[in-house]
């Protein structure tokens, strides 16, 4: 479905049904706004009776009238502050309660995708839809829309006071108004497409500034800041053109109701002294009339302006529930799931096969058994399908044919807090957080101590590494662990892997370049973490298939070798190819 071609009432209900919290006591709400809004209509009604009674009178100007008059203005005025006062504070609390929720359920369906659906999206565009697309609903329902509601009632009242007052003015203002009605129309359709437009190149602007913020280092290594900097131009000039044809239009719609009201007064004041001058309007009615018109096309130029913000949270909404409704792929069978027994694990792979969506497979026939405790590497060319095999074993992706099965249960069946509880991937550059040392390292496990944490360090042999940090675990490592280097974020997440004591574990070897001292402290750290444990590893240094248990070779999407290194390396096929490569590389190294 085309959420894009869906009515704008439709995904305001859709909108509001996904956060129910927005409509908790709405009624007492409307109710509040509807009496601060009557209230308004109230005064132009005690001004007739001020002029009529008590200084047109004919008996002169009445005092006691004129007073009675301004005492009740002065309590429609207070009643007026408290029920505005407290319509307002009711929809902001239940607005931002019910956004709060929209934007967590938004979060959490982000991480309940799959890698490969993550992908396909820009984490820009994604953060979009969770921060500023739902700002954009936030400002609409606080402001927007409580001024639409207090607006209609407003008209309402209004036409109904005027009404009882004089049909033929009333008549008179109706005929004014029609050709703006019959418009609106028009209007809001253009401004559903500017803001659908609006709302994408926002999500546009965000990818493309994100990416150099976190890929800096990059961006200047290249000398690419031209280029990057054009870029960026280009989406804020596509926003700033989107914006301007949204206002355009706008502008357009709020100048047409000025001029209708314009045209809506001048033809009441014009008509009611007419009315007037054949003794059928008494002044005090022709005054509170004015009042009235203006009460009546006030809200009328308002709606202009609700009605843009109203095309611009619609736009959004559409976004958010695209993105709510973008089914997740890798389903979490939750509590219903089966639970992997405790201790050992072994894995193996059955008539496995994987392809991307449109995509010709890029695993086929995968027929493998890893027993407990092997230390399994996994090698191939670049492309070869071993990182996809990584990411079935570990379920952040699922086989489009066969299955994968943990000790016998297929992964599938699994619940993800307890498939997390057994099965960790380390991918090749562990992501820290703009944290502390101590908080990354909690990761793991969030209910560890200062000193479990210590432990974990000292029995992966890095206690020196530790004792040189200038804080210890109140080290900082900055955003994204730019604090740290590239030899030391390993370090860290070697250490969090070690305190969430997975069964299986499954690694992306690291390819960075670190200096002789902090490759060993790994390599030692590695061997440390790996005893007793079922594990695979994509392996990128010789060394680490050369000390595994066994090398599975994959090359274009097939598993074509499988034995230990000296096996493979007497074969002569892909493993032998590959072998030779890397000892050619390692002489040059030296």
């Amino acid at each position: 479905m085309s959420e894009s071609r869906e009515g704008g009432l439709k995904v305001i209900r859709r909108g509001l049904s996904m956060s129910p919290s927005i409509t908790d006591g709405l009624g007492l709400t409307m109710v509040l706004a509807l009496i601060s809004t009557a209230g308004g209509a109230i005064i132009p009604l005690v001004v007739r009776r001020a002029i009529d009674d008590g200084l047109a009178g004919g008996g002169g100007v009445d005092t006691d009238a004129i007073i009675r008059s301004v005492s009740i203005a002065a309590v429609v005025i207070v009643a007026i502050m408290v029920t505005g006062w407290w319509s307002k504070v009711r929809i902001f609390t239940s607005t931002e309660r019910g956004l709060a929720e929209l934007r967590i359920s938004a979060f959490r369906h982000v991480h309940d995708l799959s890698t490969l659906t993550q992908n396909t999206q820009r984490r820009g565009a994604l953060v979009s839809r969770v921060t500023s697309d739902v700002d954009q609903i936030s400002q609409f329902l606080q402001f927007a829309g409580m001024m639409m509601i207090t607006s209609v009632g407003q008209m309402l009242v209004a036409l109904v006071v005027m009404a009882a007052l004089s049909w033929q003015l009333t008549l008179v203002v109706m005929v004014a108004f029609v050709p703006l009605v019959l418009a609106l129309r028009f209007f809001a359709s253009a401004m559903s497409r500017a803001y659908d437009r609006v709302r994408a190149s926002i999500a546009d602007m965000l990818a493309v500034i994100a990416e150099p913020v976190v890929g800096a280092a990059v961006v200047r290594s290249y000398g690419v800041e031209d280029r990057t900097q054009e870029r960026i131009d280009d989406a804020v000039r596509t926003n700033y053109r989107n914006n301007v044809r949204a206002q355009t239009i706008t502008a357009g719609t709020f100048g047409s109701a000025i001029i209708v009201g314009g045209i809506a007064n001048a033809a009441v004041l014009g008509v009611g002294l007419w009315l007037g001058m054949l003794d059928q309007l008494t002044m005090g009615t022709v005054v509170a009339f004015i009042f009235l018109v203006g009460l009546f096309t006030g809200p009328a130029q308002q709606a202009t302006q609700v009605i843009a913000d109203a095309q611009n949270a619609i736009a959004s909404w559409r976004r958010v529930i695209e993105l709510l409704e973008t089914p997740a792929d890798v389903v979490d069978p939750g509590s219903s799931g089966i639970r992997l027994p405790d201790g050992e694990l072994d894995a193996r792979f059955e008539q496995v096969e994987f392809a991307y969506p449109g995509g010709p497979p890029v695993l086929r026939d995968i027929e493998v058994a890893i027993p407990a405790r092997q230390r399994v590497a996994v090698v191939g060319e670049t492309g070869s399908g071993k990182t996809t095999f990584a990411k079935l074993l570990t379920r952040l992706m699922d086989p489009t044919h066969g299955q994968v099965l943990l000790s016998g249960v297929d992964i599938s069946k699994v619940g993800f807090a307890d498939l997390r509880r057994h099965v960790l991937m380390v991918p090749q550059e562990g992501f820290l957080f703009d944290a502390t040392l101590g908080e990354n390292l909690r990761y793991g496990r969030f209910e560890a101590g200062d000193e479990e944490l210590e432990q974990a360090i000292a029995a992966l042999g890095l206690a020196d590494w530790y004792a040189g940090l200038p804080r210890g675990l109140d080290t900082p490592v900055g955003q994204r662990g730019e604090s740290l280097s590239a030899g030391e974020r390993q370090l860290v997440a070697l250490v969090r892997s070690a305190l969430a004591d997975p069964d299986l574990l499954v690694l992306d070897e690291a390819t960075s370049a670190v200096d002789p001292q902090t490759e060993l402290r790994a390599t030692r750290a590695l061997d440390r973490l790996l005893a007793g444990r079922t594990s695979v590893t994509i392996a990128h240094r010789l060394s680490t298939a050369e000390n595994a248990d066994r090398v599975l070779v994959f090359d274009g999407g097939r598993l074509v070798e499988d034995g230990t290194h000296r096996e493979l390396v007497s074969a002569g096929g892909v493993y032998a190819r590959l072998h030779a490569s890397w000892v050619a590389q390692a002489s040059l190294d030296r």
